[in-house]
């Protein structure tokens, strides 16, 4: 019998790639529309700019739309209290669904560990600090590609740090600056792997 190819590695997808859902269109609409009432683009162009948003398929098609446009308030996600996780014995986790970020989230993995998942969340936020400590159990943190991140705060510790991130930053989206330590066990953030992309793009599909 003659040997079949192996099968081609199926192509990691970008975030700007992913399919937009009814609510992300809307979200932007709303802020064309605001841009509008305070002059900084036309009617014409309003027009033309929500034609297209209506029929943007991809986050990338409507991040160009109003990536010359400053970001809208988000007063409410600023004066959200911290968000705190901790281990404890059984581990703790925030995400992978739909959650509100705030401007500064503190995780203790202790022996059970955290996993933080900022994979399907909307944030309006320029910045978010995580405050990672790895003590016994890590800390994991999962951001969509397209966002960043900055390191520079962070103690690597005997676990140390693994930053599997790339450094492409699409408009709008927030920088996670990472401070703490990686104690023990270290902290690792990176990308979604294959198997979450799967359940992101089978999500994105459902929307």
């Amino acid at each position: 019998m003659t040997a079949q190819p192996p099968e081609p590695t199926p192509r990691p997808v970008p975030s700007g790639e992913l399919r937009a859902s009814h609510d992300d269109r809307e979200a932007v609409v709303e802020q064309l529309r605001d841009a509008a009432a305070e002059g900084r683009i036309d009617l014409d162009e309003l027009d033309s700019r929500l034609e297209q948003a209506l029929t943007s398929k991809t986050y990338g098609e409507l991040a160009l739309l109003t990536a010359d446009l400053p970001k809208p308030p988000s007063s409410a996600a600023e004066n959200l209290p911290p968000l705190v996780l901790k281990g404890g014995m059984y581990g703790a986790s925030r995400g992978p669904g739909r959650w509100e970020v705030p401007g500064h989230v503190i995780a203790h993995a202790g022996v059970g560990g955290v996993s933080i998942y900022f994979t399907r969340v909307e944030c309006r936020l320029a910045e978010v600090v995580v405050e990672a400590y790895g003590e016994t159990s890590g800390v994991t943190i999962v951001i969509p590609d397209g966002w960043a991140t900055d390191t520079t705060g962070m103690a690597p510790g005997f676990g140390g740090l693994k930053d599997k991130t790339t450094p492409d930053r699409l408009p709008g989206t927030p920088l996670i600056r990472l401070t703490g330590s990686g104690g023990m066990a270290g902290v690792v953030i990176r990308h979604p792997n294959k198997r979450e992309r799967r359940k992101l793009d089978g999500n994105a599909t459902r929307d």
